[in-house]
């Protein structure tokens, strides 16, 4: 048996990336709604963050499709919950910023789902 360390390896949660057609237009609509500014940018890659805090990712992907959520034929992938105090001038706000409002709602009084300017489903919800 041998008596080497094997001690797990310390893991850091540091983001959460979103393929999409352009990061810098994903990157500039979430740094809007969240504050976050721009910590690492490249023609293919924005990070968004506080330094030596967990940020939000845009990744270029050349044939990115969009979710087409609620219908299931490209699935929504991933999507970002976000607390505010009050839904209807939050969603209005964030539509103004290029969202958009599908039609279907699963419980409107409760939480919104929205889409990002990349298809991305996100919600927004006074629950959180």
């Amino acid at each position: 048996m041998s008596t080497e360390n094997t001690s797990t390896p310390a893991f850091r949660y540091s983001a959460v990336t979103f393929d999409c057609p352009d990061p810098a237009e994903l990157a500039r609509f979430y740094s809007e709604i969240l504050g976050l500014p721009v910590i690492l940018s490249t023609d293919h890659f924005v990070l968004l963050g506080q330094e030596g805090a967990a940020g939000l990712g845009f990744n270029y992907l050349a044939d990115y499709r969009r979710p087409t959520w609620p219908d299931s034929s490209q699935e929504k992938q991933a999507h970002i919950e976000l607390g505010v105090d009050d839904l209807d001038a939050a969603q209005a706000h964030l539509l103004s910023l290029g969202a958009a409002k599908p039609e279907f709602q699963p419980d409107p009084e409760r939480w919104r789902v929205l889409l990002d300017p990349a298809g991305h489903p996100f919600c927004i919800s006074t629950l959180v």
